[in-house]
């Protein structure tokens, strides 16, 4: 049982995590379980992933709903790259509970630079903000959909971070309907890997409701903010420098701990 403090401190990561998913999409996925571990302190790495995997699919589920409202999501994209995904973050989660925690963080964090770095790069191919998702692109959205719910999955993670350049690549719509249409994906994933866990009994569930309801708060401001950094073309650069902050001071204190 975690102490009063500590609950405290999950509802303000948890307005940091509804903020960041619905700014960026992944942004909350990011966040949880390095809040989880060395803010609040969860001493298991996997009740961590769990926990975090629950909260981050009912933000993002409560971020879908603002997205919706502004007109963002992809509809059909999201699902057909949600249903292929399910199935990769089930197998993913399995793999993932056998592996030790803190080799997961280091792994993760590792991730997190490689997207980072790609997010940076400038993008030569222009935004199909019309787009459909129809049989001829259909296997291109599954394919990666199956692909980062294996990722989603294994980390224990909403994986917005890998859905939205998925999605982007796999169809070629802009980032922010990208964000928007993600959240559909990450709602999947997260309660998929949630659900594997709680069978093992590896969720903190107080912990997740005021996670959860924070995160309601901070979803609300994200998403209002998310539009006006999208039409300044500024949005992707955030998502880019945040992932990679958050993954240096991952390693940061992965590598601390494993020199003692």
């Amino acid at each position: 049982m975690l102490e009063p403090l500590q609950y405290l401190l999950g509802a303000g990561s948890g307005v940091l995590i509804g903020f960041t998913l619905g700014l960026v999409g992944g942004g909350g996925s990011i966040l949880a379980v390095p809040l989880m571990v060395y803010l609040v302190g969860v001493p298991s790495a996997h009740v961590a992933i769990g926990t975090s995997a629950l909260a981050v699919a009912a933000n993002a589920a409560t971020g879908l709903i603002s997205h919706a409202r502004a007109g963002t999501v992809k509809w059909r994209c999201g699902g057909m790259y949600a249903a292929a995904g399910v199935i990769g973050a089930l197998a993913g989660s399995t793999l993932g509970k056998a592996v030790d925690g803190q080799q997961l963080l280091v792994l993760f964090a590792l991730l997190m630079v490689a997207i980072g770095v790609l997010m940076l790069r400038k993008r030569t191919r222009e935004d199909r903000p019309d787009v459909q998702c129809n049989r001829t692109n259909a296997p291109k959205v599954l394919g990666f959909g199956l692909g980062t719910g294996a990722f989603s999955g294994f980390f224990g993670i909403g994986g917005g971070f890998l859905i939205v350049p998925g999605l982007i690549a796999s169809t070629g719509m802009p980032m922010i309907s990208a964000v928007g249409t993600s959240l559909i994906a990450v709602a999947a994933f997260g309660l998929t890997t949630a659900l594997n866990y709680a069978v093992s009994g590896l969720i903190d569930w107080p912990l997740a409701a005021v996670f959860v309801g924070g995160g309601l708060l901070g979803g609300v401001v994200g998403t209002r903010a998310a539009g006006r950094l999208a039409d300044s073309g500024k949005l992707s650069r955030v998502f880019a420098v945040l992932i990679l902050v958050v993954a240096g001071y991952m390693l940061w204190r992965s590598a601390a701990a494993f020199t003692g």
